[in-house]
């Protein structure tokens, strides 16, 4: 059986119309689903250019559904994607400006007050460490103390990735509530 497609003049109009029909509900839908309008917009480009690229439009029995099925499938692409968190992320603004732990774990040891810093950063650190579970610990070590790679981490354990930067980010959002109070006392002293 040979089928023809229709030609793309007839097609455009159904495409723009879908478009017009469906920006705004399906820009809400995702703008709730993601951290920023730039993400949202992102996504909604990436629907419309699925929905460009589909041969015979009519052959969509539900658009709707169909545009949703597609947003929530590049919501969860982009999710799957983010860069797993890390230490430099311990960062909070002051009206002074960034302050950073990494700057306390980097920082020349030139002055008592840098040197004791650093000292009650590590043993605060070392406390909170030791809150974790085996297998969060180990992994936030490796990736970040001693500078290996899920890869190579995952290769000598036998630990899926995935799983393994799941365990990371448990690791780190402890690490984060715990060392936000030692930050709120240096900033309050």
């Amino acid at each position: 059986m040979i089928t023809t497609r229709k030609p793309l003049s007839q097609s455009k109009p159904n495409i723009i119309q879908t478009v017009r029909s469906y920006s705004k509900q399906l820009l809400g839908f995702i703008r709730q689903r993601v951290n920023t309008d730039e993400d949202a917009e992102d996504i909604l480009q990436d629907v419309w250019y699925q929905l460009s690229n589909v041969p015979e439009l009519d052959a969509i029995e539900q658009i709707g559904s169909w545009l949703y099925r597609v947003a929530r499938n590049r919501i969860v692409d982009k999710y799957r994607k983010q860069k797993p968190e890390s230490l430099e992320d311990f960062g909070y603004e002051d009206e002074d400006g960034m302050f950073s732990f990494k700057e306390i774990l980097l920082a020349d040891d030139t002055t008592p007050e840098s040197a004791y810093l650093k000292e009650l950063f590590w043993e605060q650190l070392t406390l909170a460490l030791g809150e974790l579970p085996e297998e969060q610990r180990q992994v936030f070590v490796w990736n970040e103390l001693e500078d290996e790679t899920f890869q190579q981490i995952s290769d000598r354990t036998g630990v899926n990735i995935k799983t393994l930067i799941s365990r990371k980010r448990y690791a780190v959002m402890h690490l984060r509530e715990r060392l936000l109070s030692l930050y709120q006392e240096f900033v309050n002293n």
